[in-house]
């Protein structure tokens, strides 16, 4: 019980930061995608930046087990979804986690983008016999670096905590270099959506 309490405590927290930095607004998720207004995209690299940078350099500490977080198996199937994520991502202006904070600020669309993912998912479900027969879904665990403890091999001969600290340097250096727009911003003519 204590779990699922301290889950819907850390999501209730993960969700209100979610609608602090506006990933609950589909407008500034297109704002970053059309590269003319990127402070939610340095957002993002900063927190997955610092994350990557506190977790690996925990478990050198030895504050942190990574050995018993999961990795996902690197398949065909998980590179086409990842392209059926970011094609819908951009469509609707929701991923899966900013759709829920953002039906929870009582956003109307967010509703109609979770129907979509649960009929996406129990098709899936259906569908899995073929994916699974088609040789889509075989694959091996891998990560970047071996990362000692979490018995996954390595693409490279680089420890993998040490890579993982790099990388999430090198995030939060694009974070903080990266200017607030690429793009001119769009003539306040563009249609918006408006928060329901």
């Amino acid at each position: 019980m204590t779990t699922i309490l301290l889950a819907i405590v850390i999501g209730a927290a993960f969700g209100a930061v979610l609608d602090r930095i506006g990933a609950t607004n589909p407008n500034w998720i297109w704002r970053m995608l059309s590269l003319s207004n990127l402070h939610l995209m340095k957002t993002i690299l900063l927190a997955i930046g610092t994350g990557s940078v506190l977790m690996f350099a925990g478990q050198m500490l030895g504050l942190v087990d990574v050995g018993h977080m999961s990795v996902k198996t690197a398949y065909v199937g998980v590179f086409l979804g990842g392209l059926l994520l970011g094609a819908g991502w951009a469509a609707s202006g929701f991923c899966p986690g900013t759709g829920v904070a953002a039906a929870a600020t009582g956003r109307k669309d967010a509703l109609f983008f979770i129907a979509g993912g649960l009929l996406g998912a129990a098709a899936y479900m259906m569908s899995y016999p073929w994916w699974q027969g088609a040789g889509l879904l075989d694959g091996a665990k891998l990560t970047l670096g071996t990362v000692p403890g979490a018995g996954y091999p390595g693409l490279t001969g680089l420890p993998g905590d040490t890579l993982g600290i790099v990388l999430g340097l090198a995030f939060i250096a694009v974070a903080f270099a990266l200017p607030d727009r690429l793009r001119p911003a769009p003539r306040s003519g563009g249609a918006e959506m408006p928060a329901e």
